[in-house]
This record gives structure tokens, sequence and C-alpha cells, in this order.
């Protein structure tokens, strides 16, 4: 049972920016703290921005100025603007609960790619 789709991803330039969005599915999320997270190649899964129920918000050091995490409870969405991307920034990008555990399930993410 798919509980997590992630879109919005695509091919930038370094400067731009894009919005990725998430929708879950079922009421196991509904209360649940919510984070993006994003996997380069060669490297392990990282977290970069979390959201709780309420809003609150931390972001990475990496990230943090140039993304903005939020959510819509009602639409069961969780949204990452991101903007002055850098190729740094490349990799596929997640969403699932925060913390995860060896037994969360994972969407199929979506694929960022920052060019020069």
């Amino acid at each position: 049972q798919v509980q997590l789709v992630e879109s919005g991803g695509g091919l930038v330039q370094a400067g731009g920016s894009l919005r990725l969005s998430c929708v879950t599915t079922g009421s196991r999320f509904r209360f649940k703290t919510m984070g993006w997270y994003r996997q380069a190649p060669g490297k392990q899964r990282e977290l970069v921005a979390r959201i709780t129920f309420g809003g609150g918000t931390n972001y990475a050091d990496s990230v943090k100025g140039r993304f903005t995490i939020s959510r819509d409870n009602a639409k069961n969405t969780v949204y990452l603007q991101m903007t002055s991307l850098k190729p740094d920034d490349t990799a596929v990008y997640y969403c699932n609960e925060y913390p995860t555990y060896s037994y969360s399930s994972w969407g199929q993410g979506t694929q960022v790619t920052v060019s020069t």
C-alpha cells in the first residue's frame, strides 16, 4: 500500500527554484512530525528539514535560509520550497515521518538535478 508520493523534482540551473510536494495517504502520518530527506549518489540519506503537526520547523545547516518546509494538514500534503539551488543539492528527495525507523516504508522519491 503506497502511503507517500513525492513529486515536483526536475532539472534546474544553479540559482533556480523548485517546489516539491508529498501526498500522504491513510491516517498514519496525519499527526506526525514529517521530514524531507535526500540521498545523493554514493552518500547516505540525510534529513533536510522537518515540520511538526503544529508547524514548528527545523532545517539542516546546508539548506537553512534557502529551503522552506510547510504542510497542509487538510490535504495531507507536505511541501518543500527550494530556492537558490546549488549543484550540491542534487539528490533524490523523499518525505517521511520524523524520525524514521527500520520498519519505515519509503516512497519512490523525486529526482532533483541542479546544473552549473
